[in-house]
């Protein structure tokens, strides 16, 4: 899978997201299956088995952590033994709202797992320009991405893994950009958010949005991120 059908299984999900809402899984079955599918058709070594929603087994296996025991959205196996995991976190909305807890819980899951000495990996997806919703799904504002907003990944990118272990192995930063909605139609809550991407032939891109980053964090280049999985899985 290259980054353009990347794009194209991000697309998939954001419209399951529409479709079926925030608390199904069927978006996640879409992205984690395929990301699922993808490593291990690179792997390809019957030794090695995934497991995912939407892939192999249908759902996630828990990785023995070091405190304690971790469902992992994509788990690596050797022979049914768990040796890697990668986390995935696809933002849809109310980014700034919960950014801290989204850093924080990585931050403590990667540090648990490593700490057990399995490698773990993170992939961080978002959309340069997202909606901010109240509780009674009135749109507040649209967030816009900026640097600011990613500053806890640029120093986390700066770690020696070797030194932190809450720092993943490896994180993938995909920053993309939604083609915006036909501005003659008005959006004011999250209805009229789903009724217009549902009823509009959107594009998903890359967004042209520049940041630096260290080496422990690849942004936007997913294929280049799932090579070094690969490639990790299999030097273990």
């Amino acid at each position: 899978m290259n980054n353009f059908q990347f794009l194209t299984v991000l697309k998939k999900s954001f419209i399951a997201y529409l479709q079926t809402g925030a608390r199904s899984n069927k978006k996640l079955e879409i992205l984690h299956g395929a990301i699922s599918r993808d490593l291990c058709e690179r792997i390809n070594d019957e030794k090695y088995s995934i497991s995912s929603l939407g892939y192999g087994i249908g759902k996630e296996r828990k990785i023995i952590g070091r405190y304690v025991d971790k469902k992992v959205d994509i788990t690596v196996c050797e022979n049914n033994i768990p040796i890697a995991g990668i986390a995935v976190k696809y933002v849809m909305s109310n980014y700034s709202q919960n950014s801290n807890n989204y850093f924080e819980n990585m931050l403590g899951e990667t540090a648990n797992i490593r700490s057990a000495r399995i490698p773990y990996f993170q992939i961080f997806i978002i959309p340069d320009r997202i909606p901010y919703f109240d509780k009674d799904g009135v749109i507040v504002n649209w967030e816009k991405i900026q640097e600011h907003n990613l500053k806890k990944y640029i120093k986390l990118s700066e770690d020696n893994i070797d030194n932190f272990l809450h720092t993943p192995n490896k994180t993938l930063v995909f920053v993309i950009h939604i083609q915006e909605e036909d501005t003659s139609y008005k959006i004011s809550n999250k209805n009229d958010y789903v009724k217009c991407y549902l009823n509009d032939d959107f594009d998903v891109h890359i967004s042209p949005l520049h940041f630096d980053f260290g080496n422990t964090i690849i942004y936007n280049d997913y294929e280049l991120f799932i090579q070094k999985v690969a490639y990790a899985v299999k030097s273990l």
